[in-house]
């Protein structure tokens, strides 16, 4: 039994996320860890709402709210949602929780006195109308490249361009549209990275079998132009992490708060704290996940999240781990995934383009998109989602292939032999073929889980049910059952094997169906297949079982229309 530690990037809190946001991360994280459990190895699973920043006090002011309140609110939100979708935390943190207030203090505390903490005067844009200094995304103008009129202070979103504020022509509060703006003088703390850039270096070379993905952004940030970059650590907001220097003030820093991108992935570490406060459990049973000193060196780390995220947790978050002379735990394999793209176009949290998580679970249940999303991650580049191909996906694979199967085993047999296992008859040879057979995919399925390569996975589980179909349609007990019913007792008893089989195999991917098809065998046998004859005798004959209602039923062309229709515009 191996311990794995499993994180998924932190969701923002302003909003509810689309269906590209769930595979980027959150999703393939539940897979992996639902597999390792299912193997017995011992999982702690950990993600968390991301709180701090501007966006968030925008969005609690667009909401009328106090902005606490607001993430209040919008966490449990994202935990229904969660819940929903089965993602299988054992904690669903906040980065607003004391312990991710106390573990941000004291990593900045132990950094500063390492001596790659730098305070540096900083001239910023001041909205005196907002009373507040503006990041650069919230100064709005015209942009002097293209002529776009909403050119953002960092970047032109119509031509791309990289700006700086006081490039963009009649410059606007995007707050408050005021234009009563100056420029001040502020001081800020930097984390100085680049003083960790060779122990970076060397620490990304060693890592031979991470994706492709993930190493070529780390060493682009790494390397290219000046290389990697020192970066400011706080902000001045008024919610957030207030700056301390471990548990004292930080002469200069009143009034400031650590800067999101600092204190967020801290949170992965808090969560834990969170998890052992709430089951009441003491300060060493999430130390050990941590701490190399404290029992974390068995422990293996993985990370996942898109690949806008991959720069944050390959530099920044290891050098501030390095930094503190601590021997805390770095990740030691780190996920990543392109972008999913929306029909044609791209999804949209900010103009409500594609599908989110509360509209996905209101259209169907939440296997249905757990197996298509899954099953066409964006691993080794974009992928898209059409309605015409989720509507082929589900009805194919999860309608024709797993829950045909399923109706027709069942069905047939409590016809012939009621609703139990039948006995009489003996396996013989094309049994023993597929048995064969099916170790040698399950060996697949096996390695490919084990790699992250959730596309193979997937594929090799579809391979895996269509073996069964293809083996029922030749078997044809419908046929035997006329001359001989002992030995069309024995296909029948195979084939309600293979249900509990594909129940236990199918969980990671669809734990509503895998639960369904185990309650309808009547078993709580979830011991993964490792030798194909027990595998195939844990249903024993008379041992009674249920016929499941309908496991998936098949999307209409009509259906498919209106949601297409439906999701191409604003989100209301």
């Amino acid at each position: 039994m191996a311990r794995i530690l499993i994180t998924s990037a932190i969701p923002y809190i302003n909003g509810i996320k689309h269906l590209g946001n769930l595979v980027g991360s959150q999703l393939p994280a539940d897979l992996y860890a639902r597999y390792c459990r299912a193997r017995g190895h011992e999982v702690m699973f950990l993600c968390a709402t991301d709180e701090h920043g501007t966006p968030a006090e925008l969005a609690a002011a667009k909401a009328g709210k106090p902005v606490a309140e607001y993430c209040a609110e919008m966490h449990e939100v994202q935990a229904e949602l969660a819940r929903g979708f089965r993602l299988s935390f054992d904690h669903f943190g906040r980065s607003s929780s004391p312990q991710n207030h106390r573990l941000t203090q004291y990593f900045a505390g132990r950094l500063a006195e390492n001596g790659l903490i730098e305070e540096v005067n900083e001239r910023q844009v001041y909205s005196n109308a907002d009373g507040r200094f503006l990041p650069d995304r919230y100064i709005e103008g015209t942009c002097p490249n293209c002529g776009y009129e909403k050119a953002r202070g960092d970047q032109c979103e119509n031509c791309t361009k990289q700006l700086d504020p006081t490039d963009l022509i009649e410059p606007r509060s995007a707050i408050s549209g005021s234009t009563d703006l100056e420029v001040r003088e502020t001081k800020h703390l930097y984390l100085r990275q680049s003083k960790l850039r060779d122990d970076l270096g060397a620490w990304i070379d060693g890592k031979t079998d991470w994706p492709v993905l993930t190493t070529s952004i780390a060493r682009k940030w790494l390397n290219d132009g000046d290389g990697l970059r020192d970066r400011g650590i706080t902000r001045d907001l008024n919610w957030g992490i207030p700056v301390k220097k471990g548990e004292e003030d930080w002469p200069g820093m009143e009034g400031k708060v650590f800067y999101v991108w600092f204190d967020a992935p801290i949170e992965y570490i808090a969560a834990s704290a969170e998890w052992a406060e709430k089951q009441g459990r003491p300060e060493a049973d999430w130390r050990r996940w941590w701490r190399l000193d404290e029992g974390a060196a068995d422990v293996r780390y993985v990370q996942f999240m898109g690949k806008d995220n991959v720069p944050f947790h390959t530099l920044s978050f290891p050098a501030t781990i390095m930094g503190s002379g601590d021997p805390w735990k770095l990740v030691d394999y780190i996920k990543s995934f392109n972008y999913l793209n929306y029909d044609g176009g791209q999804f949209s949290t900010s103009q409500g383009r594609g599908v989110f998580m509360d509209q996905a679970l209101s259209i169907l249940p939440a296997d249905y998109w757990r197996w298509w999303l899954l099953s066409h991650a964006p691993e080794n580049s974009d992928s898209e989602f059409t309605w015409e191909n989720f509507q082929t996906s589900v009805n194919k694979d999860l309608a024709d292939v797993l829950g045909n199967f399923v109706s027709r085993v069942t069905k047939f047999c409590r016809s012939k032999f009621g609703e139990v296992v039948p006995e009489g008859g003996a396996y013989g040879d094309r049994e023993q073929e597929l048995n064969d057979d099916l170790y040698i995919r399950i060996r697949a399925y096996d390695a490919h889980m084990e790699a992250m390569e959730i596309r193979k996975a997937a594929a090799e589980l579809r391979a895996i049910w269509v073996a069964g179909n293809e083996y029922l349609q030749e078997a044809a007990p419908w046929s035997v059952y006329k001359e001989d019913p002992d030995k069309a007792a024995a296909i029948i008893r195979f084939s309600l094997n293979l249900i509990r089989l594909y129940a236990v195999l199918s969980a990671p991917f669809i734990p509503d169906a895998a639960k369904a098809m185990m309650e309808a065998m009547q078993t709580g046998d979830d011991t993964w297949p490792e030798q194909m004859t027990h595998a195939m005798e844990r249903l024993a004959p008379g041992q009674a079982f249920t016929t499941p209602e309908m496991l998936f039923r098949k999307i209409l062309d009509e259906e498919r229309e209106e949601w297409q229709a439906r999701f191409a515009g604003q989100r209301g």
